[in-house]
């Protein structure tokens, strides 16, 4: 499996030991940053691994920031993308089982390294066989609805009619 990862600065060395933990494994993976402690907007990040997912370059992706909350917000902003924030196991397998997931989000500044590894280990391990099938084609139907509508209506929360 192709796995983009990537972090902002607050993830940094969460994201070094995740990395280091799948090097042995059979998943190919690809580092979107950041690459040292300086300062980086964690959106950036989320955009550039779910791009790579939506352009089917990679299969999975993992993404790190302090809480995790941001780099889930700004990678579900991305049309055709589901990430699910994932402290523990169990969420992280059900993220890819019933929602079909293709990220997950951790905090490292909320979880410590070994369980963000058995999270990892939990989401990499399951594949969605068409879980809540049933419910995932509701979020993307309802997602198609306001990629019609302009910037401008998005932003002011106007609703398709």
């Amino acid at each position: 499996m192709k796995i983009g990862i990537g972090s902002d600065h607050n993830g940094y060395a969460f994201k070094e030991s995740i990395k280091e933990f799948l090097k042995d494994t059979e998943h190919e993976m690809i580092d979107y940053g950041c690459h040292s402690c300086n300062a980086v907007d964690y959106p950036d990040v989320a955009f550039e691994v779910s791009q790579a997912i939506r352009a089917g370059e990679l299969n999975r992706g993992i993404l790190i920031c302090g809480t995790g909350i941001g780099v889930c917000i700004a990678a579900n902003k991305y049309p055709g993308i589901r990430a699910a924030l994932a402290h523990d196991t169990y969420s992280a397998e059900r993220a890819q089982l019933s929602n079909n997931a293709q990220i997950i989000t951790m905090g490292a500044q909320i979880i410590g390294i070994e369980i963000g590894k058995k999270v990892v280990e939990a989401f990499l391990n399951v594949s969605w066989a068409n879980g809540s099938k049933r419910k995932v084609d509701k979020i993307i139907e309802n997602e198609k609805k306001f990629l019609n509508q302009s910037c401008e209506e998005v932003a002011a929360g106007n609703h398709c009619s």
